[in-house]
């Protein structure tokens, strides 16, 4: 297991792909102001101490300073002792709408984006309890069983995409069921099922697999993404909108939040029904509902010990500083007798 104690310095990697930016800008500028004294071949014979690649050489090895360098101030560690940590908390089963109307903007950048975001801050808030997450369209799919590893559920969100569930529609009873499944057997309680849709399912009775999960102990909740007035839904091509949906005349479809349908399964579930707004702070009204919940004990494997590895990348920003040092722009004499740079000028 490797972790950054300091993971906020890695926004510092930004600078490596802007010093390339600006060398190459000034290389190409050099470029321009030499050519006005005359051919690159005429001026390389007035200038035969001169390196062609040893600038790019130094900037090589400075780059990769600069780089490990803050590698090293994150401080990477790597996990060494792994041993049986018992929690207590609830176990929250996300399951997320990816259907094709969850690309309409009446939510800001769009549906899935928002309830994206929404769930990455329900992660970042979570502290013993495990959660999982369901992906579901005309089926559903286990993206991530229960854990406590949130940056695992954090790196697998990231990904979700409108195509990750091939099967068009919207099985809402589906997605339910599956949750249902993906819960410990025999336990009446500690469990909650979290739907964020647009509600318009067309394939399942959602209320009544709602239902058969509070009978099994499970709480559903339901997030509507989207309004009632709808939106069209786009048409993408290599992320770039191209169109928006139509129907067989030619008419532009729009989805439309089915509020209705949510509260039935929200209220056969036992849970809240609640309608996502730009805020996004929909979900922490279910954080509460979740956090007045009885906790259950668990034990998850975790790495308890872990072991810093700093000195290494500052060891190799040190070597590499020190290379870019001895690497001169110009080739000295005795250099050039040795021919080290033969066909590098």
């Amino acid at each position: 297991m490797i972790r950054f104690a300091h993971s906020e310095y890695l926004y510092a990697l930004v600078l490596v792909p802007l010093m390339v930016a600006l060398f190459l800008a000034a290389i190409r500028l050099r470029r321009k102001a030499l050519e006005r004294f005359g051919a690159p071949g005429v001026l390389s014979l007035l200038m035969p101490e001169s390196g062609r690649y040893k600038r790019q050489i130094k900037f090589a090895l400075l780059a990769a300073a600069v780089m490990f360098l803050i590698l090293g101030v994150a401080n990477p560690q790597i996990g060494t002792k792994l041993e049986e940590v018992k929690r207590e908390g609830v176990d929250i089963m996300i399951a997320l709408d990816v259907s094709g109307s969850m690309k309409a903007q009446d939510i800001k950048p769009d549906r899935l984006e928002s309830a994206k975001q929404e769930i990455s801050r329900l992660i970042d808030k979570l502290q013993n309890d495990r959660i999982g997450l369901i992906l579901f369209a005309g089926d559903s799919y286990l993206q991530l069983p229960l854990t406590t590893d949130y940056s695992a559920a954090h790196l697998l969100l990231s990904t979700v995409d409108v195509d990750a569930v091939p099967v068009p529609g919207t099985a809402i009873g589906s997605a339910i069921e599956m949750g249902m499944k993906s819960f410990a057997a025999g336990e009446k309680k500690h469990k909650v099922i979290v739907i964020i849709t647009d509600g318009e399912n067309h394939e399942d009775d959602a209320v009544a697999a709602a239902k058969q999960a509070r009978e099994d102990g499970i709480v559903v909740h339901a997030i509507g993404m989207g309004t009632p007035e709808g939106a069209p839904i786009p048409v993408m091509q290599n992320n770039v909108q191209t169109d928006y949906k139509k129907d067989a005349g030619g008419s532009v479809v729009l989805t439309k939040l089915d509020g209705q349908a949510l509260q039935q399964i929200a209220e056969a579930g036992g849970g809240r029904y609640i309608r996502a707004t730009n805020r996004q702070d929909e979900l922490d009204v279910v954080l509460k509902d979740i956090q007045a919940m009885e906790k259950k004990e668990f034990g998850a494997r975790m790495f308890t010990e872990y072991e810093d590895r700093f000195q290494y990348f500052l060891a190799l920003a040190l070597v590499f500083l020190v290379a870019e040092l001895f690497v001169a722009e110009r080739r000295t004499k005795w250099i050039a007798n040795l021919k080290l740079f033969r066909g590098v000028r």
